[in-house]
């Protein structure tokens, strides 16, 4: 019983002492009062029955609960997994009972679609980093392009070893964008650089994918055999390892084939757009600069 005291709170217990609390029995020679006003003992009132129950009481905001683990089956996501725990709580409890999320599940509800938002917020400040390095609105667009690719390869990974897309292989997606970045910078730079020489459109697209062949392949297949024990990871915790893992070796993989592939053709089609236009912006220009020369040469 609490009681208050010098403005603090103090929690009494009372008990019996030890002799008369010794075995379960003596709680039945507790005296109660009856509605006359005298005393009777509890064992005139009820009988004594042992019963099984659980050694401690879990709480959860200050409410008694029950600890439920669960998992998705294979071929379902967490989220089906999530909706088919609530439909089945709305049908099972009783009225005054509820369930809360807890863990890694509360995070996934509580960051909801912010995955997205993230993934928006990288590739933007990407974006921003690279058009700041080329001084150029278009180039870092042929860089970009090579992300769906790595994220092509992602999914396809994740699907073929039939594992839901979590937080964790949320958590790679964000790392394909810098990881397929950086094989597309090798060849857009080595293009613009033997651009700036004077080589075609083509030959420098063809020559920048040849020539940054090795390097490509050594530093991406340094990193995708880095990931390999994620993939096979065992033990406590092995499930994030093997989304995360999976993730990113398959990601990385078709990334470093296919920008092989695309990424000068990527080159090719936007430095002709790019040619294109500044052409087109300075042929006014050059039409004004000739009928002023014309109108002077006629005066």
């Amino acid at each position: 019983m609490p009681f208050n005291l010098f403005g603090r709170t103090f929690r009494v217990t009372l008990q019996a002492d030890r002799d008369s609390r010794a075995s379960a029995s003596d709680i039945t020679r507790l005296y109660v009062r009856n509605a006359s006003g005298g005393v009777v003992p509890l064992s005139t009132l009820g009988n004594l029955k042992p019963i099984v129950g659980p050694e401690t009481v879990p709480h959860y905001n200050g409410y008694p609960s029950a600890l439920i683990n669960g998992a998705a089956a294979p071929g379902f996501s967490t989220g089906q997994a999530i909706a088919a725990m609530e439909r089945a709580a709305g049908a099972a409890l009783p009225r005054d009972f509820a369930f809360e999320w807890t863990g890694i599940t509360f995070q996934e509800l509580k960051t909801g679609s912010l995955a997205t938002v993230i993934f928006a917020l990288a590739t933007i400040f990407v974006f921003l980093v690279l058009a700041a390095q080329y001084e150029s609105w278009t180039m870092p667009f042929m860089v970009l392009l090579a992300v769906p690719l790595a994220l092509f390869g992602a999914v396809s990974a994740l699907w073929l070893r039939r594992m839901q897309i979590d937080v964790y292989s949320q958590i790679g997606f964000v790392m394909l964008i810098g990881l397929a970045a950086k094989n597309a910078i090798l060849i857009v730079e080595f293009a613009r650089r033997r651009r700036e020489e004077g080589d075609g459109i083509v030959e420098a697209a063809m020559e920048a994918g040849r020539l940054r062949l090795r390097p490509i392949l050594m530093t991406a297949f340094a990193f995708i055999l880095g990931v390999v024990p994620l993939m096979v990871a065992t033990g406590a915790g092995a499930a994030s390892r093997h989304s995360i893992g999976t993730t990113v070796f398959g990601g990385m993989l078709t990334a470093t084939v296919l920008t092989l592939i695309f990424v000068p053709v990527f080159y090719a089609i936007i430095e002709r757009l790019r040619t294109a236009r500044i052409a087109a912006q300075a042929e006014p220009t050059t039409e004004t600069g000739v009928s002023s020369a014309r109108a002077q040469a006629a005066e």
